[in-house]
């Protein structure tokens, strides 16, 4: 009996430990496939981080409307968005001034969302680098006028992303916008961001897939990505952040991949240049004439701007007299190109005889700028210099950009286009080159906004960045305010601010163009003013950059009692919601 109950004893021991080690690999089994099932989300509500930190947010935003004397109640604070349009330097710097003088005027904390978009996703990524920028922005300032970054460190990192699968010229683009412009770099991880507090507004930053942007559908184009989630707008799919660039198949993660950068990422959100229709901004004026700018004129232009916009970054980054009297000459040389073959070009006879021209003039820019680069004196510049032509020349050939492991390879679901699901790799760029403001991530249910205030950056036509979004919102089903025609009609000299009036489901938006009827005496100074600060130039001077701030500034400044009113008429209508 003693044996048998201590038997029957061990019995029992070793069923229940059977027991716990199968239960456990259920539990696992289980994990594992509900981590496969998450690791792409699809919906049309707000993941939970995002959620969590909005709730917080509101916190500090109920506190600055009643700073503000604006009374209101927990459930009744506003959905309230600045939304910077893109724009290169001239929004970069616009965007900062904005925000400086948002915080002066105690308006800053009324804000639940910060959107940026191409230009301005170069001063957004930069502010955010500091987690508590919302108390002061006097350090963005300070940093845009700094001493920039030596080009060997630019190149170190530019190095080791030549190692990796996806390296492409939007790296090359990140690098110097950082170190040359930004004047920093920046190697956190946006994702960092996710678990810091609510001191700043939810930051959303926007791209375009390039293959779906020229061919659709609009559900494939606009992307958004924020500390949380990276993923496309309209299709609703969307991955952890940390995950953008790893692979996937068939809806599962097979490799996670180190998160890229912020200079990374920023050279993806910010790169015009990547699309041939920036092309047509860049033309010379014995070629911008009817027939002359084919597909061949484009490819050639393409490398001749690169290779142009390439040699002025760089000098950002150098202060060496020698050093910016040789990358003069590198200048010189390619302009003299340009012109030498403008006869040779317009006697060209067919478009086979031009194609032919394009590929055998973009080698010979190529070749001399390697001839160049070994006519250079021995020392550390040459040596740099050398590193930079060994990375990029064959990467503007190959012209190549924004490339990212695609998320939707092989997912199983008819509403994602057939490209998308058929790629390893999609292409991530600027999405000022559909919407130069980020309207589409914020229009809708989703983040359900109230106000939107839009300071205008950009170089186009005015009010271009309104009729696109409105007609972007109805091919999407989403709301969007009437635009009243007459302020169309004033394009060429607007006004310092707009109010499109939202009624129910649209958001109100203030719309606010960066020059105008405040600081331009009349229309032909509006025009001089936008092509002096045209988006494709060298980087901003010093007195630029403090033109731009301050205009920015005052901007915010004339248009504070405007805010206020709209900003008290958004509480209401928060209210009037409940």
């Amino acid at each position: 009996m003693e044996t048998g109950n201590t038997f029957s004893g061990s019995g029992i021991c070793l069923l229940l430990v059977i027991s716990v080690v199968l239960a456990k690999a259920v539990d696992n089994t289980e994990g594992n496939t509900a981590a496969s099932e998450k690791a792409i989300r699809l919906s049309q509500s707000l993941c939970a981080g995002e959620q969590e930190y909005v709730h917080k947010r509101k916190r500090v935003v109920l506190e600055s409307l009643s700073s503000l004397g604006i009374n209101c109640t927990t459930d009744s604070v506003p959905h309230i968005a600045l939304l910077a349009s893109g724009g290169g330097q001239r929004a970069a710097v616009g965007l900062v001034g904005s925000l400086y003088q948002m915080e002066k005027e105690h308006l800053l904390d009324t804000l639940l969302y910060l959107g940026s978009v191409s230009g301005s996703t170069w001063s957004m990524s930069s502010i955010y680098s500091d987690p508590q920028w919302s108390d002061s922005l006097d350090t963005a300032v300070s940093r845009l006028s700094g001493p920039g970054v030596p080009l060997e460190e630019a190149l170190a990192w530019l190095g080791e992303r030549a190692k990796e699968e996806h390296f492409s010229l939007s790296d090359v683009w990140g690098v110097l916008t950082s170190a040359g412009i930004m004047k920093q770099m920046d190697l956190r991880r946006l994702s960092d961001e996710a678990s810091r507090n609510a001191t700043n507004p939810y930051p959303i930053y926007s791209a375009i897939e390039k293959h779906c942007y020229s061919h659709g559908p609009i559900q494939g184009k606009w992307f958004e990505v924020s500390p949380h989630e990276a993923g496309f707008t309209e299709l609703g799919l969307f991955i952890s952040t940390s995950l953008l660039g790893s692979t996937f198949q068939n809806g599962e993660l097979l490799e996670e991949k180190p998160e890229m950068d912020m200079v990374k990422l920023q050279g993806i959100l910010g790169c015009a240049l990547a699309h041939e229709e920036t092309i047509k901004d860049l033309i010379p004026p014995w070629l911008n004439v009817p027939g002359q700018v084919d597909s061949a004129a484009e490819d050639y232009l393409r490398v001749y701007n690169a290779l142009n916009t390439l040699v002025a970054l760089t000098r950002s980054t150098i202060k060496d007299p020698t050093a910016l009297s040789d990358l003069d000459k590198l200048q010189k040389i390619l302009e003299d190109m340009l012109n030498h073959n403008k006869s040779v070009w317009l006697e060209s006879e067919s478009s086979e005889e031009r194609k032919s021209l394009s590929g055998q003039w973009s080698l010979e820019l190529l070749a001399a700028v390697q001839t160049w680069s070994q006519s250079l004196e021995d020392g550390a510049f040459k040596t740099h210099v050398s590193l930079l032509t060994k990375q990029v020349l064959p990467m503007i050939m190959k012209w190549e950009w924004g490339t990212t492991g695609n998320f939707l390879y092989q997912y199983q679901d008819s509403t994602v286009p057939p490209y998308l699901r058929s790629t390893e790799r999609f292409h991530l760029t600027d999405a000022g080159l559909l919407i130069n403001v980020g309207y589409p991530s914020f229009l809708g249910e989703k983040r359900d906004i109230d106000l939107i205030i839009a300071p205008e950056y950009s170089a186009g036509n005015m009010f271009e960045t309104l009729t696109l979004a409105r007609d972007y919102a109805a091919e999407v089903n989403k709301p969007f305010p009437e635009i009243d025609a007459k302020i169309l009609e004033e394009r060429d000299w607007p006004k310092g601010c707009y109010v499109l009036k939202g009624k129910e489901k649209e958001p109100t938006i203030v719309y606010m163009p960066l020059f105008n009827r405040h600081n331009c005496k009349d229309a032909a100074e509006f025009k001089a003013k936008m092509e002096e600060f045209s988006t494709f130039q060298r980087p901003y001077s010093q007195e630029k950059i403090e033109f731009v701030l301050e205009t920015a500034k005052a901007n915010i400044k004339t248009n504070k009692e405007t805010l206020l009113r709209e900003i008290k008429k958004a509480v209401l209508r928060r209210h009037n919601k409940i």
